[in-house]
């Protein structure tokens, strides 16, 4: 072939690869457009352009807490050489802060027990930084709950009847009163619900939306502005955020707050059994498939587990239809029971 007729080649395949690099392109953007719809409704996952207007809306709301507990006793000081005069450390006062929020317009304040336990004197700072003294209306040490009580107007608060439920991987705005600093707001994602701290009343609700020392008894809300739990607890191994803190659900503390309010006893069911969790032996020995459910140890004569017919050895796998994860799971799951229910 001449030198001619291999450039007219040379210029039609290279058009001819072209127009196949083109339609593959076109051919991929239109499966992706395709795959898309098939999906169903998207929603918007980035992050909002602002927090401002719920932050505006609820923390009026939020207030600080300050309590200050009695004296320590005054301690002697022994010292090992016997030229040494003893000595006595005097007595101080123990104070700590930490947060609240309304949740209701005539003054009444849901914070944390460990945050006003022991405390002769409670003072709470408004959001305008008007300080009110406050009485303890009632408190619940297993949810670790306590409602506070302060006169002096009418106040914003937050309406437990709307409590929010995000889904894993939405949004979250913590407020609260870290480190002494007064109104202070943070945002991050729901991490995950039914996170097991050891308490057998509370289900914890996981979020990485910075808490720090202060923010106890502070709320957590969604981005429409309803409750998602009141921050307790922080997983940390300095005692500073590392990103994993921990809230009540809002059901739970609507609950207990409205129960201590009413100055009624707080009732949880009662099951008369020992339980521990199954193991993999204990599993392989009663025929199941996994290691999963309570195994139930002992049961007290007379209680509602010997009535009912539950023996040493039996297995729990479900309760009311739900799967019982381990021993703990059964326990919370009855506790949420009122006496008399039949599970």
């Amino acid at each position: 072939m001449t030198p001619r007729i291999w450039k007219v080649l040379a210029l039609a395949l290279a058009l001819l690869a072209a127009a196949l690099f083109g339609a593959l392109i076109t051919t991929h953007r239109s499966v992706v457009g395709q795959m898309g719809p098939a999906a169903g409704p998207t929603t918007r996952t980035s992050a909002p352009d602002t927090f401002a207007p719920v932050i505006e809306r609820v923390a009026p709301a939020v207030v600080s807490i300050y309590a200050e507990g009695a004296p320590s006793p005054p301690i002697l000081v022994v010292p090992d050489l016997p030229f040494f005069q003893p000595e006595f450390i005097p007595p101080t006062r123990r104070m700590s802060s930490g947060s609240g929020f309304f949740i209701s317009a005539d003054g009444y304040v849901l914070t944390n027990h460990h945050v006003v336990e022991g405390a002769e004197r409670v003072e709470v700072v408004l959001h305008n930084e008007r300080r009110l003294k406050a009485r303890l209306i009632g408190s619940d040490p297993a949810t670790d709950l306590a409602v506070l009580k302060v006169s002096g107007g009418r106040f914003s608060y937050v309406d437990l009847q709307r409590a929010g439920a995000p889904k894993v991987g939405d949004w979250v705005i913590a407020i609260g009163n870290p480190f002494g600093l007064g109104a202070t707001a943070t945002a991050g994602i729901v991490s995950a619900y039914g996170r097991d701290l050891g308490s057998a009343f509370v289900d914890y609700v996981q979020i990485d939306a910075p808490i720090n020392r202060g923010n106890s008894g502070g709320p957590s809300f969604d981005t429409q502005g309803r409750l998602v739990g009141v921050n307790t607890a922080i997983l940390s191994p300095s005692g500073g955020n590392v990103g994993i803190g921990f809230a009540i659900p809002a059901e739970t503390a609507r609950s207990v707050s409205g129960r201590l309010i009413a100055r009624r006893p707080i009732e949880r069911g009662y099951m008369g059994a020992a339980l521990q969790d199954i193991s993999a032996d204990a599993a392989g020995a009663l025929g199941l498939p996994e290691a999963r459910g309570a195994l139930v140890a002992s049961v007290t004569p007379g209680g509602p587990a010997a009535v009912a017919g539950l023996k040493p050895g039996d297995a729990i796998l479900k309760v009311d239809g739900r799967d019982a994860e381990n021993a703990e799971a059964v326990t919370r799951a009855v506790t949420r029971k009122r006496p008399g229910d039949t599970i």
